[in-house]
């Protein structure tokens, strides 16, 4: 037998054995690491997962580089946050891809937050004179582990979908995390409720959904209007209102810089609070679980320090 042949040989027998499930893993791309987190939880080893933005990243502003058209090429799923919280970026990113299966409104495109509880849904008409105000709500909904178990369930959908005969495998890791997450969320309901209706500050509008579940109380933010920079008057104001108020806790996504917030702490006495409102915004937050396990902890010590109330 010549080499060639028995290579061939060697590959057709190599293929004859392995999993199936290898060989037509679902290819995922997600726009974030939350939503890759989850994506994990419901998809387990029949998925691959592949986030653009990184978790210590404004998810607002991405650089759209050429190696994310062709990590899209390959995608079988487009998992969106929505809320054109990606509308800078993503669409010229799919159109690009020319990937007929994640295309606006194809089975593949998964825009996760139309079942989910959405925030500060503005009324009326919006203009740029508000800001980088989002017409459809709130998009940091994921931080409200009641809505992740929303995504989750989307998401499962989506891959029993596109993969049928493994729809009782992807259900059973559905019921698993869902079971989890009612356990974790026990746990951080028990945690925070001698904290509930602490007033603070946070730089941008990241965390009203974090605060809905957890009984927090934001009562204003270091930006004058979303995705503006501080102004002095704006920071005067709020140095103002937070001696006023008594609020002793300033929250700060990591991709903002702090200038602005120390001098605020500085002026207050309020604690200043890095605080990763993602997966992976740190290095040890790599699930979904950990995400909010870090940022209770960082938070309620962060309270006790301050003094806040």
């Amino acid at each position: 037998m010549s080499s060639k042949v028995y290579f061939a040989a060697l590959i057709t027998c190599l293929l004859a054995v392995m999993p199936l499930a290898a060989q037509s893993k679902l290819n995922i791309v997600t726009t974030t690491e939350d939503l890759a987190a989850i994506a994990r939880e419901a998809g387990g080893d029949r998925i691959t997962v592949e986030s653009i933005a990184r978790g210590y990243q404004d998810p607002h502003f991405v650089e759209a580089k050429p190696s994310f058209i062709l990590k899209l090429q390959k995608a079988d799923i487009l998992i969106l946050v929505g809320r054109e919280l990606e509308i800078g970026w993503l669409p010229p990113l799919i159109q690009q891809s020319r990937n007929s299966k994640i295309q606006v409104g194809a089975n593949g495109y998964l825009d996760a937050s139309l079942k989910a509880q959405i925030l500060e849904i503005p009324q009326g008409q919006v203009t740029r004179a508000e800001g980088d105000v989002h017409p459809l709500g709130n998009p940091h909904y994921w931080l409200d582990p009641e809505n992740g178990k929303i995504i989750a369930q989307e998401i499962f959908d989506a891959l029993a979908r596109f993969r049928p005969n493994d729809r009782a495998y992807f259900e059973q890791r559905l019921n698993d995390f869902v079971n989890r997450l009612n356990e974790a969320e026990k746990r951080w309901a028990a945690m925070m409720a001698p904290y509930k209706g602490t007033k603070m500050v946070t730089y941008h509008r990241s965390f009203p959904n974090f605060a809905d579940r957890f009984g927090l109380d934001i009562v204003g933010y270091v930006e004058p209007k979303p995705g503006i920079p501080p102004t002095p008057q704006h920071t005067l104001d709020l140095i103002n209102q937070m001696k006023r108020d008594n609020v002793k806790l300033v929250l700060v996504e990591p991709y903002f810089d702090l200038k602005t917030p120390n001098a605020i702490g500085r002026a207050t006495g309020a604690e200043v609070l890095v605080m990763p409102p993602s997966v992976g915004g740190v290095k040890e937050i790599t699930d979904y679980f950990k995400l909010f396990d870090y940022d209770l902890n960082l938070l309620t010590d962060a309270i006790k320090k301050a003094g806040a109330k």
